[in-house]
C-alpha cells in the first residue's frame, strides 16, 4: 500500500493500528507528538477554540481519541470517542450520565466484579437495577421499561458470550440505550457499534495498551446528545487521563494487531492443551470449537481474546499451581505481553469456584508457555 493512501482506504487491522490517530505530517515535526503537559492554555479575548483548560481537553487526548475511534468504527464520521482515567471511570460515565432516579437499568449478573458496587450506588440514587447472566441472552427478559442495557461480552471472568445484535435490536424496540463493555474483545475482536450498540466502552488498561503500565478507559458512541452527556460527566467528576498515560496508550496501539494475533493464537493453543488434562474442568475459551459460546462468538467476533479460564479441584491445588508457574506471573488484570494468572475467588466478588483460575496469555513463545503450564499442573498435583 502506498504511503499516500488515505485513511479511509486502509482496510487492514495492522495498517490501521499503526497509523491510527496520527496528525498530518509536518516537516521536522515528530510523527506522534509528545505528551502535552498543560493545565491551562493561552486564551485571550473570547472563550473559543478546542483547548481551554486541562480538565476539558488536551491535544494528546485528541490524537488518542481519534485513534481509538478509527479502530472502533472505521470510516464513521459520526462516532465520538472520549478517554478517561480508568476503565471504571469510563463505565461510570455512561451509567451515571444516562440514568436518572426512576429509570431502570439491566446489568449482567456475571460481569466485572465492581459492577455490583456500581449497581448499589445506582440504587441509592433511585435507579432500579435488574440483573441477569450473559449466557443465553438472559437479559432479554428484563428489558421492558428499561432505560439502559449494559452488556459485557465475553463476560469477565466466565467468558460467556451473548448475541449483541439480537439484544440491541430488542432493547431499541423498547426504547432503551445499549452499552457494550468491549474490554475482553478489543476493537480488533469485535465492534459493538457496528452491531447496533449505542456505546462501546472499555478499559484500555488491558489489551489495548498491553504492557501493564497504564490505567485508561474510553467510551465511543454514535449518538451526539448521549455523548455530550458523557463528556459533561467527565468534566464534572474530573475523571481525566494524564497526558503521559494517553501518549503511552497511543504509542502502544501501533502494536495492537501484532500483540492480539500472537496472544489469541497462543490462547487457543493453551486451551487445547488444557483440554487434555483430567484435573481441569469447566474450561472456557470462545475460540474452542466446542466451547458453549463459540457459535455466537464466531458470528460477531473476529478474534476471540487472550483470556482462558478453567477450574482446578480445590483452592489448595489452584494456589500450588500458581506458585509453581515460572513464565506466568500471579497478578490481576489481563491483556499484557507478559502472561498472568490468578485464582479469581481470592477477591470475593466473582461467583466462581474456589479453584477457578483465569489465565491471561501473553506474547511468550507458545511452546514455552504450554510447557510451563503443563509442568506446573504436574508438579502441583498432590
Amino acid at each position: 500500500m502506498n504511503e499516500g493512501t488515505k485513511d479511509a482506504d486502509r482496510t487492514g487491522d495492522g495498517t490501521r493500528a499503526v497509523r491510527a490517530g496520527l496528525p498530518e505530517p509536518v516537516k521536522h515535526e515528530p510523527t506522534l507528538p509528545g505528551p502535552v503537559f498543560a493545565a491551562h492554555f493561552h486564551l485571550p479575548g473570547e472563550v473559543t477554540g478546542p483547548y481551554l483548560y486541562g480538565r476539558d481537553d488536551n491535544p494528546t487526548w485528541t490524537l488518542l481519541e481519534r485513534a481509538i475511534g478509527e479502530l472502533e468504527a472505521p470510516g464513521r464520521e459520526d462516532v465520538e470517542t472520549l478517554v478517561f482515567a480508568s476503565g471504571m471511570a469510563a463505565i461510570s460515565s455512561v451509567l451515571f450520565s444516562q440514568l436518572r432516579a426512576g429509570d431502570a437499568v439491566v446489568l449482567p449478573s456475571d460481569g466485572y466484579q465492581v459492577l455490583p458496587m456500581v449497581g448499589a450506588q445506582l440504587e441509592a440514587y433511585g435507579v432500579e437495577v435488574r440483573t441477569a447472566p450473559t449466557r443465553g441472552d438472559a437479559q432479554l427478559e428484563l428489558l421492558d421499561g428499561a432505560r439502559l442495557l449494559w452488556i459485557e461480552t465475553p463476560s469477565n471472568p466466565g467468558l460467556d458470550v451473548c448475541d449483541i445484535r439480537r439484544l440491541t435490536e430488542a432493547a431499541h424496540a423498547r426504547g432503551a440505550l445499549v452499552a457494550v463493555d468491549n474490554t475482553l474483545a478489543t476493537p480488533l475482536g469485535q465492534r459493538p457499534l457496528e452491531l447496533g450498540a449505542d456505546f462501546s466502552v472499555a478499559s484500555g488498561t488491558k489489551q489495548l495498551t498491553g504492557h501493564g503500565d497504564v490505567l485508561l478507559g474510553y467510551v465511543a458512541g454514535r449518538d451526539a446528545e448521549a455523548m455530550a452527556a458523557v463528556r459533561r460527566w467527565r468534566k464534572i467528576v474530573g475523571a481525566i487521563s494524564g497526558p503521559m498515560e494517553a501518549w503511552l496508550a497511543h504509542r502502544s496501539i501501533a502494536t495492537l494487531q501484532l500483540r492480539v494475533d500472537r496472544q489469541n493464537a497462543t490462547a487457543l493453543t493453551v486451551a487445547e492443551a488444557l483440554r487434555q488434562r483430567p484435573e481441569v474442568s469447566d474450561l472456557r475459551y470462545p475460540g474452542l470449537s466446542d466451547d458453549p459460546s463459540h457459535k455466537i462468538a464466531a458470528q460477531q467476533m473476529r478474534r476471540f481474546g487472550c483470556v482462558v479460564s478453567f477450574t482446578l479441584p480445590t483452592r489448595a491445588r489452584a494456589e500450588r499451581f500458581l506458585e509453581t508457574l515460572r513464565l506466568v506471573e500471579d497478578a490481576t488484570s489481563f491483556g499484557g505481553v507478559r502472561s498472568t494468572a490468578e485464582r479469581r475467588r481470592r477477591w470475593g466478588g466473582d461467583a466462581v469456584p474456589e479453584g477457578f483460575v483465569r489465565v491471561s496469555v501473553g506474547a511468550e513463545d507458545p511452546e514455552d508457555l504450554v510447557a510451563d503450564i503443563l509442568r506446573a499442573l504436574d508438579e502441583s498435583a498432590e
